[in-house]
């Protein structure tokens, strides 16, 4: 996808979050949250075939391999991805009136609702996942302006016409997730004739055959892709599996809410990391050192400069947007001490993911899948213990704690190993010189700030909190960008 159906799609996906509470109730949205978690848990099954297949699609253009080894391969992967899709949406309809019984925690709705509910999110997150592999082809076929027009066209028929189907036969967890159901099945046969289109032509005399001996060659970079998958996965999402089935359904529905408008943090520094990753590796390979570092400087006081205020903003005035955005006060009390958490921890993410970039240029990756893997295997049994006993507030404080230990121990380890010198002074000029005195700033603007229970006022509110962060932040960036002695490159 590009940037704007990028944004788009994000967008439209945390806009009408408040509307599904509001309409359905905080128990029916805990459901989709709920959904949504486990469209995110299926990417396990991919097993980096997705990626494999947009990478070999590309080779494939470039001139790479021939048009017979690659429908050869499409075939094979083909099968696997429908094999995938029917044997674990089976496992999960088997278990389906487990999840609905003994895993979540229902109180209002009846559970014969929840059961079929569960049947149907499961059909659909099934279908989802096995059109990642024409997603995948269709990426690497480099038709990214279609791709993004279908993501931007598809969102909208899932997350805003959803609605008038509500409005219709009612605002029940059924009825909202067979209209999941019918928009999945259009965009699964959109992609797959999008996707059929471009398969190229063999000749009469050559067969394709049945066999899965061409995913042997690109197995090595599929496993080494869900590997990292695999991590990431455990390092984000862990806590969400965890509180699902803690948490009442009502309070995780607000804990999901709070978590998703956190996670727009990752939003504002993605383009800035898919940016700076392909020049830092050109400059690496000219053996242009410090022009690396400047350019690794800079997008660090960029991102700090967008993500890491927002994230301090967010933080500071989680009540104030909470309440101006859903118009409803129980919202924003329940979801914001979470919220605020969630903030600052994925904004310590954004900025502790830079020696990944460094890593990425050099070309070796070996101490951030350790570092990656390490964190997995300490975060994992404290999240399970943690939220276990002390709920949403207390993973929000697990998670805020391993990113701050990942910024400020691993990040100083790995700059110590591959650049050494750099570390204090591109923390304590590229990252600690905006957020420190933004941080204070909105401490005393949030302190001085009358709290209000007007819809109004709490969005005036914020929109101080944003306007003292960003008065703050911009003028000493500009001071870093232009002043050498703010830079840690030139102290290195």
């Amino acid at each position: 996808m590009n940037y704007t159906s990028q944004i788009y799609v994000a967008l439209v996906g945390i806009l009408v979050l408040p509307l599904y509470i509001k309409h359905m109730g905080a128990e029916a949205y805990g459901l989709v949250a709920f959904f949504t978690m486990l469209q995110t848990w299926f990417i396990l099954l991919d097993l980096g075939l997705t990626p494999t297949i947009s990478r070999e699609t590309a080779r494939y253009y470039g001139g790479a391999i021939t048009a017979l080894s690659y429908r050869k391969l499409f075939r094979a992967l083909s099968s696997v991805f429908l094999s995938v899709a029917v044997l674990g949406g089976g496992c999960l309809w088997f278990f389906s009136e487990l999840l609905a019984t003994r895993w979540l925690h229902v109180t209002d709705i009846p559970i014969s609702e929840v059961i079929l509910a569960i049947q149907v999110m499961i059909f659909s997150v099934a279908l989802r996942w096995a059109g990642g592999l024409y997603k995948g082809a269709i990426t690497g076929a480099e038709q990214l302006v279609w791709l993004g027009g279908c993501y931007a066209f598809f969102a909208t028929l899932r997350s805003v016409t959803v609605f008038i189907s509500m409005y219709f036969f009612g605002f029940t967890p059924v009825v909202f997730f067979l209209h999941q159901l019918i928009a999945v099945l259009l965009e699964f046969s959109v992609l797959t004739w999008k996707c059929y289109t471009l398969l190229p032509k063999i000749k009469k005399t050559e067969s394709i055959g049945w066999s899965f001996k061409p995913i042997m060659p690109v197995l090595k970079f599929s496993l080494s892709v869900a590997f990292t998958s695999f991590v990431w996965l455990l390092v984000t999402q862990a806590d969400k599996m965890v509180l699902s089935g803690v948490l009442p359904l009502n309070e995780y529905g607000y804990f999901s809410l709070a978590v998703v408008v956190a996670g727009g943090i990752l939003l504002v520094s993605g383009p800035i990391s898919n940016i700076i990753m392909p020049r830092m590796a050109r400059l690496h390979a000219q053996n242009r050192r410090k022009e690396l570092l400047e350019l690794y400087c800079a997008a660090t006081k960029m991102v700090c400069l967008t993500a890491g205020v927002t994230s301090l903003t967010l933080t500071f005035g989680a009540e104030s947007l909470l309440y101006a955005w859903s118009g409803d006060i129980v919202t924003a009390n329940k979801s914001a001490p979470i919220l605020k958490l969630y903030a600052l921890g994925y904004g310590l993410l954004v900025v502790g993911a830079f020696p990944y970039y460094l890593q990425y240029a050099i070309g070796n990756l070996r101490l951030h899948l350790i570092g990656n893997a390490g964190m997995a295997l300490l975060l994992v049994p404290v999240i399970f213990y943690v939220a276990s006993h002390y709920g949403a507030i207390g993973a929000g404080w697990v998670w805020i704690g391993f990113n701050c230990a990942y910024l400020f121990i691993w990040t100083a380890y790995v700059h110590h190993r591959l650049a050494p010198g750099l570390h204090k002074n591109w923390l304590t000029f590229d990252v600690l010189i905006i957020l420190v005195p933004v941080s204070i700033g909105l401490w005393l603007g949030s302190y001085i700030l009358p709290y209000s229970n007007d819809r109004m006022s709490s969005f005036i509110n914020f929109s101080v909190l944003g306007l003292i962060s960003f008065s703050i932040a911009i003028p000493i960036a500009v001071i870093a960008f232009k002043n050498g002695k703010f830079s840690a490159f030139n102290n290195h």
